[in-house]
């Protein structure tokens, strides 16, 4: 039996950086890898990939060179240095068992050769467990989930689906020779890398790769039609669509091995799949001696592994080392305190904040880097209620106090203490903050980016649970009323089910029995009924509140159709579960009833029924998503354009609002102008982060615009223009009136252009100038709240 001081196990960037420091060192070591490359992930990545060095404001320690190159080229260094060091390393070996602890490991072969060892590293990867698509057809042939060459395919349609850093590449190399559509679930490429999305920006400029955010694969079924193998069925926040192709490249990421890893006696801290082992802060697992590093530790970026692989060894020779980290992270702390240690910020952090109890410390401290460690003073105001703002802010210390201005005049004020978080609503919805929060005594903060918790969230199910289960609870309280035990709560919580529905889609039909109360967590609906065979909508609900009560309440069948207005996701509780709390609690049987009632008087009179139509128009033009809409009352417009000449006033001579392009339906007009969304689309995948939400909800976009068209591809409505810096008004009708002249675009075609969309005339304390220069009130910007109060 051989025995070495350190076996490591895996030669991925963390086992070669642990190996060639222990070989630079002189210390005894083998190197085992089950396949027969060094590297074999990084072997496996499609031929020339272009590898990012990131995080790049990361050190990279050790003697493993490591900076951005193609695939070949990092494969070719490594194993130089390898060979110069005179690392141990020992191919074909995959290691079928680990038995014991620190000084005395055994450690078995699939060759039937054992190994001792006084320490291990473990430093496997996940690549060896790919996660599947999980629908009908995701064994079918031409479904696969790698690509090793992407120039073996030409003139195909190949849907990619993931919107990582391997599916991103792989669409890119794929979209030279091929008709490549790109498959994100999320509404943002949170997961990839930023020189990766200004790849993927630059091709879907150039109309290489097609793109479709908030898809969910459906199925893949065989195609008869001899052009296309395969039909891919997918659904996307406004429709569902097949798309015809030859095959399926599904990149989703990869989960521990974890019932080989448990096998050698390491324990998960709970039953999800996406869980990793919890380690101290010297990478140890719970067995003496057998230390874990890289992605299989939850750190699945290439520096950071290599930096553990240095960091381990020289732990285990029982030299001091910090963490490549641990400046940075030091910089973050020292704002609460300069006594605080990065050591003592951490435990803090994980004491006080249980939504990320799940993550490990090497979790912890990446959230850590991408989030603002703040010590407001007492009576600092955070955000006023209905700014618009989306960061999750957590309570390490102190308290925060929210106050919540009700309809009925007075002001409700719940107190926030160590341990709870808030801001998740507008996180979560993309609407108005629902209270205003301020600083209490002694209050330490931590403010978490949207994008970051996005990247959580995605990566992480006990985080997302976590946070879903909070905010439910938050709102069954704030709508149903009355007083609930915490027990109460969670019988209604943990019975829910999530559900997200495209527009126009339906939660259910008149006279179909009742199946629960839903509460709409984000997005809006119509609720309708058919009156002389005519599906006529009689109300909209929107994120923030429910319905469902008639039927529960009645035991009938449902009076109504319910379908959504826009991409929406809707919590339901079960029938029982909400009849039996009914039952019991006497306030919120009250406030059920209020409702109730409410909503039978709205349906005797059927407020909506005579503009149905309208209401029908509205939704269809997208106005569930918009938080401000502009319309125009044509039976009350003068066709003067004041709103035009208003608007090119405040805005350097250019009007950002086409009055006479757009739509019509009857009386009412939606002019060519932003409607300022809950989840802004022009948002997605702009690179330099230039379009923003101020806090009293104007998205505008900033100075720092590069020009590369991103958002006025994404935006459904075709509100943003791309203008060069040089472009003149164009003269409206009323100027030309009464300056008897019409001057038209001058535009310098050299100069770079810049994207261009109505920011709601921000900062103008009259607000916008198009509103308040209507000579008869036609313009009117509302909220949908508004129009269909407007209508009833």
């Amino acid at each position: 039996m051989s025995e070495f001081q350190i076996a490591i196990i895996g030669a991925g960037p963390g086992g070669l950086a642990a190996a060639a420091r222990a070989a630079k060192l002189g210390v005894s070591h083998v190197l085992l890898e089950a396949s027969g490359n060094l590297a074999n992930t990084i072997y496996n990545f499609q031929k020339r990939k272009y590898v990012m060095a990131e995080p790049a404001r990361l050190p990279l320690r050790g003697e493993i060179s490591f900076a951005a190159a193609s695939r070949e080229q990092i494969l070719q260094a490594w194993q130089h240095e390898v060979t110069a060091l005179g690392v141990n390393l020992k191919l074909h070996a995959a290691v079928s068992g680990i038995q014991g602890e620190r000084g005395n490991f055994a450690i078995s072969l699939a060759t039937g050769e054992l190994i001792a060892a006084q320490q291990v590293i473990l430093a496997i990867g996940l690549q060896g467990n790919v996660r599947k698509l999980g629908v009908a057809g995701e064994t079918l042939s031409g479904v696969q989930y790698q690509l090793a060459d992407p120039d073996e395919y030409v003139e195909e349609t190949i849907v990619v689906v993931g919107a990582g850093d391997a599916g991103v590449e792989n669409a890119l190399a794929l979209a030279n020779k091929n008709k490549v559509f790109i498959i994100n679930r999320n509404e943002e490429f949170s997961s990839c890398k930023a020189a990766n999305l200004a790849l993927l920006e630059t091709a879907i400029k150039a109309g290489k790769v097609a793109v479709r955010t908030g898809a969910r694969t459906e199925k893949i079924e065989i195609n008869t039609d001899a052009k296309f193998p395969l039909n891919y069925f997918v659904n996307t926040p406004h429709n569902k669509e097949i798309i015809p192709c030859h095959r399926v490249i599904a990149r989703l990421g990869a989960l521990p091995p974890r019932k080989l890893v448990e096998s050698f006696g390491v324990r998960f801290p709970n039953a999800e799949p996406t869980a990793v082992p919890q380690l101290s802060e010297h990478y140890e697992s719970n067995v003496a001696g057998l230390y874990i590093i890289g992605a299989l530790a939850g750190c699945p970026l290439i520096k950071q592994a290599m930096n553990q692989g240095y960091e381990v060894v020289e732990h285990i020779l029982g030299h001091e080392v910090t963490p490549a980290d641990e400046v940075l992270l030091q910089e973050k702390f020292t704002r609460i305190s300069v006594h605080l240690t990065v050591a003592e910020g951490i435990s803090l952090l994980r004491r006080n904040h249980p939504l990320l109890n799940s993550l490990t410390t090497l979790q912890l401290r990446e959230v850590v880097l991408e989030s603002t460690i703040t010590s407001p003073e007492p009576e600092t105001v955070l955000f006023h209620q209905l700014d618009f703002s989306s960061s999750l802010y957590s309570i390490l210390q102190g308290e925060v106090e929210i106050h919540i201005a009700m309809p009925d005049a007075g002001t409700k004020v719940i107190k926030l203490f160590a341990g709870d978080f808030f801001g998740e609503i507008g996180l979560l919805s993309g609407r108005r903050r629902s209270g205003t929060a301020i600083a209490g005594k002694d209050c330490i903060l931590i403010e978490t980016p949207r994008s970051a918790m996005l990247k959580l969230l995605t990566t992480n199910e006990s985080v997302q649970r976590s946070l879903d289960e909070v905010s439910l609870k938050r709102i069954i309280r704030s709508n149903l009323g009355g007083e609930f035990t915490e027990q109460e709560l969670d019988d209604l919580v943990h019975g829910s089910v999530l559900k997200r529905y495209n527009e126009g889609d339906l939660f259910f039909k008149e006279k179909d029995a009742v199946d629960g109360l839903y509460m709409i967590r984000r997005g809006s609906v119509t609720v309708s009924r058919e009156i002389e065979g005519k599906e006529t909508v009689l109300g909209y609900v929107a994120a923030g509140n429910y319905f469902g009560e008639m039927a529960l309440l009645s035991n009938q069948p449902r009076s109504a159709t319910v379908r959504a207005a826009t991409y929406t996701e809707a919590v339901l509780l079960h029938a029982d579960q909400v009849k039996l709390l009914l039952s019991r609690n006497a306030a919120m049987r009250r406030n059920v009833d209020s409702t109730h009632l409410k909503n039978l008087q709205s349906n005797a009179n059927n407020k909506f029924a005579e503009s149905s139509e309208m209401v029908r128009f509205l939704v269809d033009q997208g106005i569930g998503e918009g938080t401000d809409v502009l319309l125009i009352d044509y039976d009350r417009c003068l066709r003067c354009d004041n709103c035009e000449y208003a608007c090119a006033q405040v805005h350097d001579g250019v009007s950002l609002l086409h009055r006479r392009a757009g739509v019509t339906f009857h009386n009412i007009h939606i002019p060519t102008s932003c409607r300022h969304c809950e989840h802004p689309h022009c948002m997605k995948d702009c690179p330099p982060d230039a379009i923003r939400r101020s806090s009293s909800g104007e998205v505008y976009i900033a100075e720092s615009c590069i020009g590369c068209g991103n958002c006025q591809r994404n935006c459904p409505y075709g509100v943003i223009t791309m203008l060069s810096p040089a472009k003149q008004h164009v003269r409206t009708n009323f100027w030309a009136v009464i300056f008897g002249e019409k001057q038209h675009v001058g535009e310098n075609r050299d100069e770079h252009k810049k994207a261009s969309k109505c920011d709601m005339c921000k900062g103008l304390a009259d607000g916008p100038a198009c509103v308040h220069s209507c000579p008869s009130g036609a313009a009117m910007r509302l909220s949908p709240e508004e129009v269909m109060e407007a209508l009833s």
